[in-house]
C-alpha cells in the first residue's frame, strides 16, 4: 500500500483529437514540495483543473490519503483538505486582508447566504490572525486588499489557501506578476510553511511555476512534462541533468 498523501494514475483527458494529459501519474508523499513545469501546451494546466474537480478527467484514478476523490467537485475536494490558488487573484478588493482570510474559511463551511450573513468572525479570527502574522502583512491587516500592491495581493491569495487547514496546497504559478524582489521572500515562506507549518497542517505543496529558478530551489522532487505526458520526475538535481529534459525543456 502506497504511503503517499496524494497518488494521480493514468489521469487521461482529450479535446477532440488532441490528448491534453495523456496517462500520467505521481505520487506525492507527506510533507513534500513537488514541483511541476513544463513549455506551453504541455498539459499542466488540464492535469491540475483534472485533478481539482474542475473538469472531469477521461480516465484515471485520483487519491488522497488513500481514498479515491476521482470527479468530485472543487468544494467537497476543498472540504476533504486541499487548499489551492489560481493563476489570476482571488482576492475581494473591497475586503481587508483579515476579512478575506475569514470569508476564504467560511467559504468551505455552507452556502453562500450563511458565508455573507455569518455573525462576527464565525470564530476564524485567531487562525487569521495566526496566519496574517506568519505570512507577515500584519501592518496591512486592516487595509482593504484592493490597496495593496500586486505582490502584496498574491500574499493574501495564498493565506486565504492556508485557511481551511488543509492537508495540500496547490499553487498555480505564485510567482506570476510578482516583482522579482518579492519571488526569493513567496520561496522562504513556502519553506517555513513546509519546515513548520502553522497548527501542524499544509506542509505539502504540489507547485505549477514557470520561474525556473523558483522551482529549482523549493521543490524536493519536480515533474516535467511535455505535449500532456510525464517525460522526467526527479530531484532537481536530476532534473537538471536530464539529457531529455534539457533537449525538450530547459536548454543549456
Amino acid at each position: 500500500m502506497s504511503s503517499a498523501l496524494f497518488k494521480v494514475t493514468g489521469l487521461k483527458k482529450s479535446y477532440g483529437a488532441i490528448a491534453a494529459v495523456a496517462g500520467v501519474s505521481f505520487e506525492v508523499m507527506p510533507g513534500e514540495i513537488f514541483g511541476v513545469i513544463g513549455p506551453n501546451g504541455s498539459g499542466k494546466t488540464t492535469m491540475f483543473n483534472s485533478v481539482l474537480g474542475q473538469i472531469t478527467p477521461d480516465a484515471g484514478a485520483i487519491e488522497l490519503n488513500g481514498k479515491t476523490i476521482t470527479g468530485i467537485s472543487p468544494l467537497e475536494l476543498s472540504r476533504r483538505g486541499v487548499g489551492r490558488t489560481f493563476q489570476t487573484l482571488q482576492v475581494f478588493g473591497k475586503m481587508t486582508v483579515r476579512d478575506n482570510l475569514i470569508v476564504a474559511a467560511q467559504e468551505h463551511r455552507g452556502s453562500m447566504f450563511g458565508r455573507m450573513f455569518a455573525p462576527g468572525d464565525s470564530g476564524l479570527g485567531a487562525r487569521a490572525d495566526a496566519l496574517i502574522a506568519q505570512f507577515r502583512i500584519g501592518h496591512v491587516a486592516q487595509q482593504n486588499a484592493g490597496t495593496l500592491s500586486y505582490g502584496q495581493q498574491k500574499l493574501v491569495d495564498i493565506a486565504m489557501a492556508f485557511m481551511a487547514e488543509p492537508d495540500l496546497v496547490l499553487l498555480d504559478e505564485p510567482c506570476a506578476g510578482v516583482n522579482p524582489s518579492l519571488v526569493g521572500g513567496i520561496s522562504t515562506l513556502l519553506k517555513e510553511l513546509n519546515r513548520k507549518p502553522l497548527e501542524g497542517h499544509a506542509a505539502s505543496f504540489i507547485v505549477i511555476e514557470h520561474n525556473m529558478d523558483f522551482v529549482m530551489d523549493l521543490c524536493h522532487r519536480i515533474m516535467v512534462m511535455v505535449e500532456g505526458r510525464v517525460l522526467a520526475i526527479g530531484t532537481p538535481a536530476e532534473i537538471r541533468g536530464n539529457k531529455q529534459v534539457l533537449d525538450a525543456y530547459l536548454g543549456n
